[in-house]
Order: structure tokens, then C-alpha cells, then sequence
């Protein structure tokens, strides 16, 4: 597919539509959330970190979306296929959570009764530190993670929508190092850099109410090389640009089209715990996913509903670079995930 690399420069133009849809390597467009002229309660922003190794994985979010934030962590336990999430939500924020402009700089704090969040930027990298009072069976969370060794390049995506004023710009930074610990209750789990790995996924944008995401990523080291992907599509307009992207050694390798292989029941519905088959339209992916957990969860309450599925799992198959390189996989760990929003 033809895809559009953009330049720096504003993100909205003055009708508060995306200046330039289409993809880069670095966030060069600035985002500026007074340039919005959609509507104050359609503005979504958060920053969500997942750190992982083989045996576990660590999810953090802090969330704005106007009408409601939540500030959420996960434990996901890969050997036992079990996972805790705890997600205390907040009313009206519109905003004043204080997201940054730019993933780059900017700190964000948000503390609630019994539990607090928050992303530092420090001289050593990026400092994440969460604590929830009540996670599992009573007792509290915390970590304290340090990540560092941010990569050359990163997936970044303007994406319009069919109506004016709305877009999504998204920047996926994969394959980050991660060093540290959390706790539940009196039982801590030390994170080792050599083989424990961090991603962001920042979003700014103005969502339409109604749409359904894909989104897949993996992260580790494969023959002594930091290797990731970052995989996705479902939402918007993407004639500019797609999200697909691999990550070797710090350095992307633009994909095209790709699509999930998402197995079906008899009855037609999503199989989401049987295995996925991942390619592209150019012959450069052909992965199959097994899947390990589901973490599962949906809301619906009134005209608010979220149904997610994402699910943690590992790959083995095939990622050719631009260069003709392939890479093998051999049971590498990551996750897809299939998120329905009325929002």
C-alpha cells in the first residue's frame, strides 16, 4: 500500500481538523489541545505503559477522557494464566489531569482515595510508580518500575475520522528496558533489564462514540537483538498510513496491511483463546499466536459501553525487515487485542 510519511509542523489545522494525516518514526507534529474544535467532552488522552518478561507483565494507565478518567493497573502472571486489573474511575476531568503535549516531556500525577499514579521523566528515563490500597484479596499494589534505553524509533499515526473535527494521534513506543519491582501484599517481584521490556501507548485525540480497535504488540530479545512490533488497524480513516510496524534494534521497519486471523466458533463469534494467524498483504509476516489469558473486560451502562479482550499469548513464524532479513519467533511473547467502544 501507498502510505504517507509526514513532516513537523502543527497537528490541526484551523478548523481543527489533522493538517496531515499519514505516519512518522518521531513525534514531529505538535499536539495542542486548545486547537480543538470539537466538542470538550469528546477529548480522549492517557498514556498506557506494559511492562513484560516471560513469566510477567505489568500494565499501567492514567486516563483522561473528559467525561471520565480511571487510573488502572493489571498483574498478569503468564505461567499461571491468571491476571488481576483494579481501575478506580473519576468524574468530569476535562482535562485537568495535566497530560503533556508531547510524550517526550511533562510529568503526570493523579491520586485518588486509595489509590495514586504516576510518570516521571527523570534523568535515569522514565520512572512509573502506581499504588492501590485494596488489588487482590485485600491486599495492596505498588511498583516501581524504571524504564530506559528508549529506541531511535517509534510508531507514531495522525488518523482522521469521517466527521470533522475528530482524529487520533498515536505514538507506540516498543522494546523500552525495564528495571525495578512490584509488590501485592507482602510478595515482590523483582523486573531485571536483561530480559524485562517496556512499551508506551500515548494517545491524544477526538474520538467518534462508536468503533472497534485491533491492536497487537510484542517486545524481548531474539539471537541478542531488541526486537518488537507494533500492529493494528480497525479505526478511522488509514488510506494515509498504517500502524504496522516492526522494531529491530531500535530502528522501524514499515509494514503495510496486516490482518489478525482472529479463529471463529461454530456459531460465528469471536474464538479469541484458539489460535490466531498474523500476515500482511506484502509476504513480510506470517505468524501464528497462541494465546495464554484473556483479560477480559466490559462495561455497559447506559449510552457507555466497553467490551475489551485483550489477550496475552506468544508467537512463533516469520518478520522480514526492509532489508530482507527475516526473523524467526519462537513462542515470543505479547498480545492482540479486539476493543469495542460506545464512548
Amino acid at each position: 500500500m501507498e502510505q504517507h510519511r509526514f513532516g513537523s509542523g502543527p497537528l490541526l489545522n484551523e478548523r481543527g481538523d489533522l493538517s496531515e494525516p499519514g505516519y512518522a518514526t518521531a513525534l514531529l507534529k505538535t499536539y495542542d489541545r486548545s486547537k480543538i474544535k470539537a466538542g470538550r467532552l469528546r477529548i480522549k488522552e492517557w498514556d498506557y505503559y506494559l511492562i513484560t518478561n516471560d513469566r510477567w507483565g505489568v500494565a499501567l494507565t492514567v486516563d483522561d477522557n473528559s467525561y471520565m478518567g480511571l487510573l488502572s493497573a493489571s498483574v498478569l502472571d503468564f505461567a499461571n494464566a491468571t491476571e488481576t486489573t483494579v481501575s478506580p474511575m473519576f468524574w468530569l476531568p476535562m482535562g485537568k489531569t495535566g497530560f503533556p503535549s508531547s510524550s517526550a516531556t511533562g510529568d503526570v500525577r493523579k491520586t485518588l482515595k486509595g489509590a495514586s499514579g504516576s510518570y516521571e521523566h527523570t534523568k535515569d528515563g522514565r520512572l512509573l510508580r502506581f499504588s492501590i490500597d485494596r488489588f487482590r484479596d485485600g491486599k495492596p499494589f505498588t511498583c516501581d518500575i524504571l524504564l530506559t534505553d528508549e529506541p531511535k524509533d517509534s510508531m507514531v499515526i495522525a488518523t482522521p475520522f469521517d466527521k470533522r473535527g475528530h482524529f487520533y494521534y498515536n505514538q507506540k513506543i516498543v522494546g523500552m528496558r525495564a528495571k525495578g519491582f512490584f509488590a501485592i501484599g507482602d510478595e515482590r517481584v523483582a523486573l531485571d533489564q536483561k530480559d524485562t521490556f517496556g512499551l508506551l501507548d500515548w494517545g491524544r485525540g477526538v474520538w467518534t462514540y462508536k468503533n472497534t480497535w485491533y491492536w497487537s504488540a510484542a517486545q524481548g530479545e531474539i539471537d541478542g537483538h531488541v526486537f518488537g512490533f507494533n500492529l493494528g488497524y480497525g479505526f478511522g480513516d488509514t488510506r494515509a498510513a498504517s500502524e504496522n510496524m516492526l522494531f529491530y534494534d531500535g530502528i522501524a521497519h514499515k509494514l503495510g496491511r496486516v490482518d489478525f486471523g482472529i479463529p471463529k466458533a461454530q456459531d460465528g463469534s469471536d474464538d479469541l483463546l484458539s489460535p490466531w494467524h498474523f500476515t500482511d498483504d506484502e509476504g513480510r509476516l506470517d505468524l501464528t499466536f497462541t494465546p495464554i489469558l484473556d483479560r477480559a473486560s466490559k462495561t455497559d451502562v447506559l449510552v457507555i459501553c466497553s467490551d475489551q479482550h485483550q489477550v496475552f499469548g506468544r508467537f512463533s513464524g516469520t518478520a522480514k525487515l526492509n532489508n530482507g532479513t527475516v526473523v524467526r519467533m519462537n513462542e515470543f511473547l505479547g498480545f492482540a487485542e479486539k476493543v469495542y467502544n460506545k464512548w
